[in-house]
This record gives C-alpha cells, structure tokens and sequence, in this order.
C-alpha cells in the first residue's frame, strides 16, 4: 500500500506550519526531563500547573537529587503515580550529580540510563532542547501513525523505528508536534472527527469506516 507519507506530511505543515512547539513549560534541559517524567499518565496542562511552583523551590539537579521523598510526593501528587514519580526523579537527578555535574546529557544511550527516563522522555529532551532530529512516540503518535498507515505495530519502540524508517529526518520533531495537535483537536479518541480531517483522503482507517457505513 502507498503510504502517501509526503502527502500527509505538506498537510499537516500547510494547516500546522513549521515551528517547533513543546507543549510543555521548560527553561532548560533540567526542567524539560522533569515536566517529561512528570507527564506519563498526565496531561500536560496538569504538569505546567505543578511544575511552575516545582521549578521555584528546585532549580539545580541537586535541588531534586536532595529532596524529600514524601515532600516531593506531595507537590506531585496530582500529576499520578506519584510514588514511583518522586522516587525516579531523585534517583535520576543523583545520578545527574554524580556523573553528569548536575547537567543533562545529550546522548540516548546516557539519557535512557538513567533512573525513569525511556526512549520517549530521552527523545523530548534531544529533540526540543539539544535539536537532535529525534521521534518521540507518545500516545496520539502511536494511534495515529498506525491509522495512517505508517505502522503496523503496537510497541512503541517498534513504532519510533517505522516511523525513522518513513518518515524524512529533518520532519521527526515536527511529526511529534503535529500529530499531538490532531489528537488533541480532531483525531481523538475514542471518537475521532474523521468529517472535519483535512487527512480524510490519505487515510485508510477513515477508507475503512466509511466503506463499513456504506
């Protein structure tokens, strides 16, 4: 099947444009890897809430890699789980102390050694902060990529690796940009928008609903 994959991509950039969005509050690097620990299981405006008195009381990796563990869990507590939030977040930032003085890498292999950090966090930090071309595979990418035929996978490490096979490598970061933007506005789940979808015609899940309605 013809993935139509340069198509789909001049659609989104002619509706979307090319600027590179993080829909997350950050300053640096630091504070980037935290809002991005922060966001499993948690919607982003939920963590630019915590985050903006969070990133007050702890500026440096010594802040966190020095808190509190029930402190800490208690000004995250409304982000979820947590428990294993706050204890990752410490264990991760000690060792950004003892290896990194306090600094976060740019590498993957780096990034996705340390405590709670997995191939998507690692990927949002290299892609929006070092501009290391980079696909992040979160939820609304994983769904939408599979509708528009650009994998069949359901693993999200098989998914980002479809996706750096298909995709051109200067449209990674902005294929993340983008698709979150559609999820969020028109191909939601459960119950898509697929009349409002200005990718109707290079989609064949779409093809495959209205062939079923007919």
């Amino acid at each position: 099947m013809k993935k139509n994959t340069q198509a789909i991509l001049d659609a989104l950039e002619k509706e979307y444009g090319t600027d590179y969005v993080c829909y997350l509050n950050h300053e640096n690097a630091l504070q980037l890897l935290i809002a991005t620990m922060l966001s499993a299981q948690c919607t982003d405006a939920r963590v630019n809430i915590v985050t903006e008195s969070l990133f007050k009381k702890y500026v440096t990796a010594e802040d966190f890699a020095n808190a509190d563990l029930k402190e800490l869990e208690q000004e995250i507590h409304s982000t979820g789980f947590y428990h294993n939030k706050a204890k990752n977040i410490i264990a991760c930032c000690k060792q950004l102390v003892e290896k990194y003085n306090g600094e976060v890498p740019n590498d993957l292999e780096a990034l996705t050694a340390l405590a709670g950090v997995g191939r998507k966090t690692a990927n949002v930090v290299r892609g929006n902060i070092f501009h290391e071309p980079s696909v992040v595979v979160d939820t609304h990418v994983k769904r939408i990529s599979k509708k528009l035929g650009l994998t069949k996978n359901d693993d999200p490490v098989k998914v980002e690796f479809d996706l750096m096979k298909e995709l051109p490598k200067d449209k990674w970061i902005l294929w993340n940009i983008h698709i979150i933007r559609l999820g969020r506005t028109i191909c939601k789940a459960p119950t898509p928008k697929c009349a409002e979808c200005f990718l109707q015609e290079y989609c064949p899940d779409y093809k495959k609903r209205n062939k079923g309605a007919r």
